[in-house]
């Protein structure tokens, strides 16, 4: 069922980060302001932040464990997909809203079938 391999999930990993960052240009809701606008680009940091903290290929410091920090990606996605209605802009223009709850989703749903140990392992285990 867990067929997405840990160097696939890292490679998404900043994938994502970097397009957080980036949505509220590329949807063009950045005029908008607020939660609509901070959110995404707080969670792309710490989404890039965690991944260079994994004990994952892509990971140089590894020290999170794969498991928490596929745990990291569920709640920052709840919360990413939740959003819209925690913050009340789900009344605003689709294109504000519409990519947090799609990206949130997406995320999840690469979790579920993302493998939650490297391959590798050298990178399972701490490092003395």
């Amino acid at each position: 069922m867990r067929f997405i391999p840990t160097k696939v999930h890292g490679v998404l990993d900043y994938l994502v980060g970097i397009a957080l960052i980036l949505a509220p240009w590329l949807f063009g809701f950045a005029a908008m302001g607020g939660p609509a606008v901070v959110i995404p680009i707080v969670l792309g940091v710490g989404l890039i932040v965690y991944s260079l903290l994994t004990r994952y290929e892509w990971g140089p410091v590894k020290l999170i464990p794969m498991p928490v920090h596929l745990v990291f990606d569920v709640v920052a996605s709840v919360f990413l997909a939740a959003s819209p209605w925690l913050f009340g802009f789900a009344s605003a223009p689709p294109n504000a809203w519409v990519p947090h709850v799609v990206v949130g989703i997406t995320v999840i749903i690469v979790v579920i079938f993302s493998e939650p140990q490297p391959a590798r392992t050298e990178l399972r285990t701490t490092r003395a």
